[in-house]
């Protein structure tokens, strides 16, 4: 048998490695705390999924969907003016995603031709380096420094590049790093993406979850950015709603009209009773989201306090659902580190080398267990000693 090239620069994703090591390790009775994968496990708010039953409870809604329903066009117009101050066309400038990661897979293909340029975040979610890798393009990571508190210097871009760039993909509150970025970063990406004639991406699935009375907003609220890009948008993490793969494109009429086009032939658009769900998660009451921005951030202070107490210095973050954290002196490889932290502790985290170069040094931490299961964590790193040199 043959098989395509493409395949050829794909290895086997760093989370489906984690999960084979957590599925030896319990066949063996060995205990396993995993902070690996960003899985919530916070459940949706009660008329969400009232919501979701009633309309399964439809046999008319086993249809194929094809198109989004008019009403959650309105509802996710309704969200972004209500939460967000931005006035979207429901029928030009929306398109459901069966899941973020459906979208960041797939809307490569709608913009950029083989050998094109994307700007990639570097360290970077993997599907914002793997969708376009997909469609044929070459990447340029564009580096988010410490030094810059995680932010892309676009100054940095080499005239050359973003001459020859069809694409720059970016992400505030940004996975894995955590950082948020100041409203002039995103002024500077707008000249910069009408200088050089580039599509902007912005990935925001992170916006309700910003720490410290700090709030999230929208690329979109900027003059100019529809202009010259969308956004994507997530239920996942917000309303609790990861499995049911609920996501949004927004903006600029041009590229949703292409990413449409190219979805047509691709699925038969969302489960009828999960649009319902949707609707009523962004339509309903929104005291679920306070309650799960809370419980994220209550869950950040007794992991970071706690590693620090160990001797473990690790800076809170500002946002997100993780925990950016540089590896102890005494380690010179995040995967290293990272196995010993799962062999010798029992607890499960990604390697910030799985998220691109510039992750290296470093391991993210997923905030999806419970304050009793993280204290038991940071009890167990401390037995195991492999923060001593």
């Amino acid at each position: 048998m043959q098989f395509a090239k493409r395949m050829d620069q794909f290895g086997e994703g760093i989370f489906t490695k984690l999960l084979e090591i957590k599925r030896c390790r319990l066949e063996q009775g060995e205990p396993v705390i995993d902070l690996s994968v960003g899985t919530p496990n916070i459940p949706p708010s009660k008329h969400i999924i009232e919501a979701l039953c009633s309309a399964a409870a439809d046999e008319q809604n086993y249809i194929y969907a094809v198109n989004d329903q008019s009403e959650l066009l309105e509802a996710v117009s309704y969200w972004y003016r209500a939460r967000y101050g931005v006035d979207l066309a429901p029928k030009t400038e929306i398109c459901s995603l069966l899941g973020s990661q459906e979208g960041l897979a797939h809307i490569s293909l709608s913009i950029v031709d083989e050998g094109d340029i994307v700007l990639v975040p570097d360290p970077c979610y993997p599907v914002f380096a793997d969708g376009p890798k997909l469609a044929g393009a070459e990447l340029h990571y564009m580096p988010q420094k410490k030094e810059n508190g995680y932010v892309i210097n676009l100054r940095d871009i080499p005239e050359h590049v973003a001459k020859k760039a069809k694409l720059i993909i970016v992400s505030y509150p940004n996975n894995p790093t955590t950082a948020m970025a100041p409203d002039s970063f995103y002024v500077d990406l707008i000249n910069f993406a009408k200088e050089y004639e580039i599509i902007v991406l912005h990935d925001n699935a992170y916006s309700e979850l910003v720490f410290d009375g700090k709030r999230g907003g929208s690329f979109l609220s900027f003059p100019g950015a529809s202009e010259v890009g969308v956004e994507f948008n997530s239920l996942s993490k917000t309303y609790g709603l990861a499995g049911a793969r609920i996501g949004f494109c927004v903006g600029n009429a041009e590229v949703v009209s292409r990413l449409k086009i190219l979805k047509s032939n691709m699925d038969y658009g969302m489960f009828l009773p999960i649009q319902q769900a949707a609707i009523a998660a962004i339509t309903g009451n929104q005291a679920g989201v306070e309650g799960t921005r809370k419980a994220y951030e209550h869950r950040r202070n007794v992991l970071c306090d706690g590693l620090n107490a160990l001797g473990w210095p690790i800076d809170k973050p500002e946002a997100t659902m993780f925990v950016w954290a540089m590896i102890p002196s005494h380690y010179e490889s995040s995967a290293d580190f990272a196995m010993d932290m799962v062999t010798k502790a029992g607890v499960i985290v990604t390697p910030g080398s799985a998220f691109g170069p510039s992750g290296e040094g470093y391991v993210r931490m997923a905030l999806v267990q419970d304050e009793v299961v993280l204290k038991q964590a940071i009890e167990a790193i401390r037995q195991s000693g492999i923060l001593e040199v």
